[in-house]
């Protein structure tokens, strides 16, 4: 069996590049501010990388070419494989061109997969390039994918995640016309959650295999030992309410990664501030773990950024096993569940960390980290 590890890693949030995003997060800091960048709208709670939002392709570009650097990887890299995905893809340029037709588009460069074309385009790559789409767990899916095409041996180093730039009118009135937006902020797991808050960012991987990363002395954040995915095919947005399809995908990554769930020394909750999702992920993680094993979700800090917010929770519980640091719950004040919820940053011995995600239409992901 081919171990796969991660040599690099690039991310951005409305807190910043991954050092700026970690030093925050542990300081208890929020990117959250209320704002207004489309006048037809009322101000909303929100985390934007710059004043204005920021197109998928500039996210794309900076986080790409961060993990490149941070792995030390020249280009061009042919033999690389491509797994990156994104839930909305280019749709904020479709709805300015929707507003002002003279404006030319070019759709050819604002299809759903375009993430995944700017990232082969700038490493080169000639071979898979893959742009799967499972709503919030679209990150998760990424990952899983890259994992299984160096698993099978078809490529030593893949790079693969989820961006996302969700900040466009008709998503924030959709969301608003649900009633899933929070009017003041994100607070994950507490009495008085809101809803969720809308972020834009991503993060991307190098992925690669043991023998590859230690041929060339890379330097290894963690080992991928494991990964569930599957659908409930329940609700277009509620998540079920007997969790059959969650247990099951995190009994996946367990057993993949012959770990039991007394060995978890970290969940990072999907944790989106809505009423039913926190209600239910409690349930669920209640359920199937020892009562101490420590829970956060950092959506407090970098907002819900859909498809890319489970690769930024990979990115964060990363830097955790890498510093042996819990990152805390921002925004959890007073939470109604049994959790052992890390409330402020917390040195801890992390050898095994979960990652879990579960989006609308009940598409469901799971990764397990290993130190």
């Amino acid at each position: 069996m081919v171990e796969v590890v991660i040599t690099g890693i690039g991310c951005w949030t409305g807190l910043g590049n991954l050092t700026q995003t970690w030093q925050n997060l542990l300081s208890g800091n929020s990117s959250i501010t209320l704002q207004k960048p489309f006048l037809e709208l009322p101000p909303y709670p929100l985390s934007l990388l710059k004043k204005e939002p920021t197109s998928l392709k500039t996210i794309t570009e900076k986080v790409v070419q961060d993990a490149l650097a941070d792995a030390k990887l020249s280009l061009p890299l042919p033999n690389c494989g491509v797994a990156v995905g994104s839930s909305r893809g280019c749709q904020g340029e479709w709805e300015k061109w929707a507003q002002n037709r003279e404006t030319p588009l070019n759709w050819l460069d604002t299809l759903p997969q375009q993430s995944a074309v700017t990232t082969a385009q700038i490493v080169g790559a000639r071979g898979n390039v893959l742009s799967p789409m499972a709503a919030c767990s679209t990150g998760i899916w990424t990952i899983a994918q890259g994992f299984n095409l160096i698993q099978t041996g078809e490529y030593e180093q893949v790079i693969a995640g989820a961006v996302e730039s969700p900040i466009t009118p008709l998503i924030l009135t959709g969301f608003a016309k649900m009633g899933a937006l929070a009017k003041t902020g994100c607070y994950p797991f507490d009495e008085q959650r809101e809803g969720l808050v809308l972020g834009e960012g991503g993060a991307v991987f190098i992925l690669e295999s043991l023998a590859s990363a230690r041929k060339r002395n890379a330097l290894i954040y963690g080992e991928i030992i494991g990964y569930g995915v599957n659908c409930d095919a329940y609700h277009v947005s509620a998540p079920n309410p007997d969790y059959h399809c969650a247990t099951k995908l995190i009994q996946s990554c367990l057993e993949k990664g012959n770990v039991s769930p007394h060995e978890i020394n970290y969940i990072h909750a999907h944790g989106t501030s809505t009423q039913l999702n926190d209600q239910r992920e409690a349930a669920l993680i209640e359920s199937l773990f020892p009562s101490q094993v420590p829970v956060s979700s950092t959506k407090g800090a970098t907002g819900h950024t859909l498809g890319a917010s489970s690769a930024i929770g990979v990115a964060l519980t990363l830097k955790s096993l890498q510093t042996q640091i819990l990152p805390p719950c921002v925004g959890l004040t007073n939470s109604e569940f049994p959790l052992n919820f890390v409330r402020e940053s917390i040195s801890s011995n992390i050898n095994y960390a979960l990652v879990l995600s579960f989006g609308f239409g009940g598409q469901n992901g799971g990764i397990l980290l290993k130190k």
